[in-house]
C-alpha cells in the first residue's frame, strides 16, 4: 500500500484483499468437495467380487457340512461319555456286590451256591464288556473327530489359498481404481493451478485482481494442501516435480524481470531529466520519497540533508523552489506546500 495514496482508496484495497480472500475461502470449500466426491465416479470394489463363484460355494458347503458332523460327532460323544458312567458305574456296583457275596460264600462254605457264582461272575463280565463296547465307541467317536479336523483344516487351507488369489486380484483393481481417481483430481486440480498462475502473470494489475488472486490461492491451496489426504504413495513425486516446475518457472520469470528491470532503468537513467520526472506518477515518487529513496531509480537518499537536490546515483531532480514563494519543495509535488500555488508541469531543480 503506498503511502502516497489517498486513505480511501486504502480502505478500498483493504476491501477488495478481503474480497480476494472470501473468494478464495469459497473456491477451497468448493473445491475440497468436489475433490472428496471424486471417488464416487467409481464403484467400490468386494472381495467376493473376485472370488471363483463356484469353488466359494462348494468350499463353504463343505465346511458347513464337515463342521455339522463336527457338532453330531460331539454331541454323540457326550453321549456316550454319559453312559460308560453309566456303565463305570454300574459295573462298580456289581463288583462290591459280588465282594459281599463272596465273603459270604466263605464263610459258610456252602457248596450250593457254585451256580450263583457263575452267574454273578457272568454278570460282571457282561458289564465289563458293555463298558468296554462304550471306551471303544469313545475312541471312533474321537478318531473321527481327528479326522474331522483335518478334513476342516485341509478345506480351510484350500479356502483361504481361494481368498488369497481372491485379494491379490482385489489388490490390483484398488490400486488401477486409485491411479484414476489421482489422475481424475490432477486433472482437476494441475489446470486450474496452471491457470492461477497464467492470470497472475497476465491479469493481476487488472480491475478484477481480486478475483484473481482469490483464484490462485484457492488454486494453489487445492492442489499443495487440499490434494495432500487423497494422494497414493507415488502422489508426492507428482506433488513435488509440480512444485519444483513452479519453482524453476517463476524463479526465472523473476531473474528475468530483473534483469529487465536493469536494463530499463539503465535506459530511463540516460534520458533527460524532465522528461524522467513527467514519466513518474506522483502518488508512486511520494511514497518512495517518504521512504528515502530515489524516485526514479529506488537508491537510497540523505533526505536529512538540506542540500540534497538531486538523487547522486541517477542525476534525477528531486527538490526544486517554488515559483512563487521560492520554498524548497519536491519537484514531484502538484502544489507548494507553503503557499498552495500549482507547481508548473516541468519544475525546475534548484541550481
Amino acid at each position: 500500500m503506498r503511502s502516497g495514496s489517498r486513505l480511501s482508496e486504502r480502505w478500498f484495497t483493504l476491501a477488495l484483499w478481503l474480497v480476494a480472500v472470501v473468494f478464495a475461502w469459497f473456491l477451497i470449500g468448493l473445491g475440497s468437495l468436489v475433490v472428496g466426491d471424486l471417488p464416487q465416479v467409481e464403484h467400490r470394489y468386494t472381495l467376493e467380487q473376485f472370488l471363483d463363484t463356484d469353488q466359494a460355494r462348494a468350499s463353504a458347503e463343505a465346511l458347513k457340512q464337515i463342521r455339522q458332523e463336527q457338532d453330531d460327532n460331539r454331541r454323540q460323544v457326550e453321549q456316550d461319555r454319559l453312559a460308560l458312567e453309566a456303565a463305570q458305574s454300574a459295573s462298580e456296583g456289581a463288583r462290591e456286590t459280588f465282594a459281599n457275596w463272596l465273603k459270604t460264600r466263605d464263610a459258610t462254605q456252602r457248596v450250593d451256591q457254585d451256580p450263583g457264582l457263575i452267574a454273578r461272575t457272568q454278570q460282571l463280565d457282561a458289564l465289563k464288556a458293555a463298558e468296554r463296547t462304550i471306551e471303544e465307541r469313545l475312541a471312533a467317536r474321537a478318531q473321527a473327530g481327528l479326522d474331522q479336523s483335518e478334513r476342516e483344516a485341509t478345506r480351510l487351507r484350500m479356502d483361504d489359498e481361494l481368498r488369497a488369489a481372491a485379494q491379490k486380484q482385489l489388490d490390483a483393481a484398488e490400486r488401477g481404481q486409485e491411479l484414476r481417481v489421482f489422475a481424475y483430481r490432477l486433472a482437476l486440480t494441475l489446470p486450474l493451478l496452471a491457470l492461477a498462475g497464467w492470470l497472475l502473470l497476465k491479469r493481476r494489475h487488472t480491475r478484477n485482481w481480486p478475483f484473481v488472486w482469490g483464484f490462485a490461492l484457492a488454486a494453489a491451496f487445492a492442489f499443495f494442501v487440499e490434494l495432500v489426504p487423497y494422494m497414493p504413495s507415488y502422489g508426492g513425486y507428482v506433488q513435488y516435480g509440480v512444485g519444483v516446475i513452479v519453482t524453476l518457472v517463476a524463479g526465472r520469470t523473476a531473474i528475468n524481470a530483473l534483469h529487465a528491470y536493469r536494463a530499463r532503468q539503465a535506459v530511463v537513467e540516460a534520458r533527460p531529466d524532465a522528461e524522467r520526472r513527467t514519466e513518474i506518477a506522483t502518488d508512486q515518487a511520494l511514497a518512495r520519497l517518504a521512504k528515502k529513496v530515489c524516485p526514479g531509480c529506488e537508491r537510497p537518499l540523505a533526505l536529512d540533508d538540506a542540500s540534497t537536490n538531486y538523487c547522486p546515483h541517477c542525476g534525477l531532480g528531486i527538490f526544486a523552489q517554488c515559483p512563487s514563494c521560492t520554498h524548497r519543495k519536491s519537484t514531484f509535488e502538484r502544489f507548494c506546500r507553503a503557499c498552495g500555488t500549482p507547481s508548473p508541469d516541468l519544475a525546475t531543480p534548484i541550481p
